[in-house]
C-alpha cells in the first residue's frame, strides 16, 4: 500500500474515532445544600461571601507572618505539593503516550562463521546494522483520550488535597498562636486572683493577730490563694506547649521561633461579623470538596479505559533500516516497511471484568463525593451552633462575674465591720476566683470556636 493511501486510511479512521465510556457530567448542587445556612442567626456572623484570608480578621501582623511563614515552610505542606508534581508527571507520561513512538536502534557485531569461509573472503568479517522505528496508536476508541481524562482528574485532585493541607495549616497556625496568646491572659488572671486572695489573706492574719479571725479562717484563705497559685504552671506549660507546636508548623526549630510570636498576651477578640456566605460557595469553595468531585471524574473516565479494551487498537508504523558488513557499505542495501498493527485480544471476559471493576470505583467515589457534600455542612452548620452558644455561654459567665465580684467586695466590707465571719468570705473569693477564671477560659473557646468556623468554611479563600 502506498503511503500516501496509508495516511489517507489513518486520517480517515480518526475522523470516525469515538470515545468509549459514559461522559462525566458534573452533578447539581441540591436546591437545599445551596441555601443559607439555618443555624447563620444572630450578629455574630453575616451572609456575605467569605473573602480574603480570614486570620486577617484578627488585625494582627505577627499572626499574618506566622501564617505566611507556615504557608511557605510547612512540611505537610511540602508533602502534598510534592504529591501535586507527581500527579502533574503522570499526566505528561500519559499525553506522551498520544505522541508518535520513535525508537533508534543499532548494532555491530565481528567474528567468522562456523564451517570453511568461502573462496575470496576472510575468516573474520564485521556485521553492522542500523533501524529506525516509527509507531503511533490511533485512538478509535478513546483509550489515550480517557487516560489523559484521568489524569487531568487526578491532577485536579493533587492540586485540592493540597488547598485542604493548606487550610488545616493556616487553622493550626492560627490555633497555636491564639492558644499561647490566651494561656497567656489566663495566667495574668490567676495571678490577679492569687494577688487579691494575698491580701484577703494579710488582711485575715491582721484580724487573727487581734482576735478577730481564727487561725482555720486563716488556713482557709492561704489554702484557696496556694491552690490558685498552682494552676499558674499549668498554664504556663501549655503555653509552652503551644509556642513550640507553632515553631513546627511554620518550619522552625523551637529555638528558631522570633520572640515577637511569643509576644501577645490578650485572647483574639474579633471587632466584625464573620461572613459566613451559604452551602452553594461553601462547596465551590471547600477543598474537600473539589477533590472528591475530581476523583469521581477521573474515575468515571477510567470506565472509558476499561471499556475500550474490548475493541481492538490499531497502531500504524514504519520502520527503515540497513544492514551490511562493514562501514563502507551500510548504507547502500535499505530496507522500509510500513503497515497497520491491529492487536485485539480475544478473552474479551477479563475486559468486562475491568469494566465491572472501573463501574465500582466509579460508584465509591460518587458515594465519597456525596458524602463529602454532607460532611461539608454537617461541620459548618455544627462550627455555626458551637461558636453561638459559645458566645451565649461566655455572655452568661461575664454576667455572673460581674455578681460574683460584687458580692466579694460587698463581703469584704461587711466582714471589716465585724458584720459576718471568714467562713463567708472564704466562699465569695472562691466564687469570683472561679467566675473570673471561667470567663477566661471563656473568652480562649470562643477563639477556637471562630477557627474551627473558619475551617468548616473553607480556609484560604483569596487562595
Amino acid at each position: 500500500m502506498p503511503a500516501r493511501t496509508l495516511f489517507a486510511a489513518a486520517s480517515a479512521l480518526a475522523l470516525a474515532a469515538c470515545t468509549t465510556g459514559p461522559d462525566y457530567v458534573a452533578r447539581p448542587v441540591s436546591p437545599t445544600a445551596a441555601a443559607p445556612f439555618a443555624l447563620a442567626t444572630g450578629a455574630a456572623v453575616s451572609p456575605d461571601q467569605p473573602v480574603g484570608d480570614w486570620w486577617r480578621l484578627y488585625r494582627d501582623p505577627v499572626l499574618d507572618g506566622l501564617v505566611r511563614d507556615a504557608l511557605a515552610a510547612n512540611t505537610d505542606i511540602r508533602v502534598a505539593t510534592a504529591r501535586l508534581a507527581r500527579a502533574r508527571a503522570l499526566l505528561r507520561e500519559t499525553r506522551a503516550a498520544r505522541q508518535p513512538q520513535v525508537g533508534l536502534g543499532g548494532s555491530a557485531q565481528y567474528g567468522r562463521p562456523a564451517g570453511p569461509a568461502a573462496p575470496g573472503q576472510g575468516g573474520a568479517d564485521l556485521q553492522v546494522s542500523v533501524g529506525l522505528d516509527v509507531a503511533y496508536e490511533a485512538d478509535l476508541f478513546g483509550r489515550l483520550s480517557r487516560g489523559t481524562e484521568a489524569a487531568r482528574g487526578d491532577v485536579a485532585a493533587a492540586a485540592a488535597d493540597a488547598d485542604a493541607v493548606r487550610v488545616v495549616v493556616a487553622a493550626d497556625t492560627t490555633r497555636a498562636y491564639a492558644d499561647a496568646a490566651a494561656a497567656a491572659e489566663r495566667i495574668a488572671v490567676a495571678e490577679r486572683i492569687v494577688a487579691l486572695l494575698s491580701r484577703s489573706l494579710a488582711l485575715t492574719e491582721r484580724r487573727h493577730q487581734v482576735g478577730l479571725a481564727t487561725g482555720l479562717d486563716t488556713a482557709r484563705i492561704a489554702a484557696l490563694r496556694d491552690q490558685r497559685r498552682a494552676e499558674v504552671p499549668l498554664l504556663a506549660a501549655e503555653r509552652t506547649a503551644a509556642l513550640l507546636r507553632l515553631a513546627t508548623l511554620t518550619g522552625r526549630s523551637p529555638r528558631e521561633l522570633p520572640a515577637i510570636a511569643a509576644a501577645r498576651t490578650a485572647t483574639f477578640r474579633l471587632d466584625r461579623p464573620i461572613p459566613v456566605g451559604d452551602g452553594a460557595g461553601l462547596l465551590a469553595r471547600r477543598p474537600d470538596v473539589r477533590a472528591a468531585e475530581r476523583r469521581l471524574a477521573a474515575a468515571t473516565a477510567r470506565i472509558g479505559v476499561a471499556t475500550a479494551d474490548l475493541y481492538p487498537r490499531i497502531s500504524l508504523g514504519g520502520s527503515v533500516g540497513s544492514a551490511a558488513s562493514g562501514l563502507g557499505n551500510l548504507f547502500n542495501p535499505v530496507s522500509w516497511l510500513v503497515g497497520p498493527l491491529i492487536n485485539w485480544t480475544a478473552n474479551r471476559s477479563a475486559a468486562r471484568a475491568r469494566i465491572a471493576a472501573a463501574q465500582a470505583d466509579s460508584q465509591a467515589a460518587l458515594a465519597t463525593f456525596d458524602g463529602q457534600i454532607l460532611t461539608a455542612l454537617e461541620e459548618t452548620e455544627g462550627a455555626l451552633s458551637t461558636y453561638q452558644r459559645t458566645l451565649e455561654r461566655r455572655a452568661a459567665l461575664d454576667s455572673a462575674r460581674t455578681q460574683a465580684e460584687n458580692a466579694a467586695r460587698i463581703t469584704r466590707a461587711r466582714q471589716r465591720e465585724g458584720q459576718i465571719d471568714s467562713l463567708e468570705l472564704l466562699d465569695a473569693e472562691r466564687t469570683a476566683a472561679d467566675a473570673a477564671a471561667a470567663v477566661a477560659d471563656a473568652d480562649a473557646r470562643i477563639v477556637d470556636a471562630q477557627i474551627d468556623l473558619f475551617r468548616s468554611l473553607g480556609g484560604a479563600w483569596s487562595a
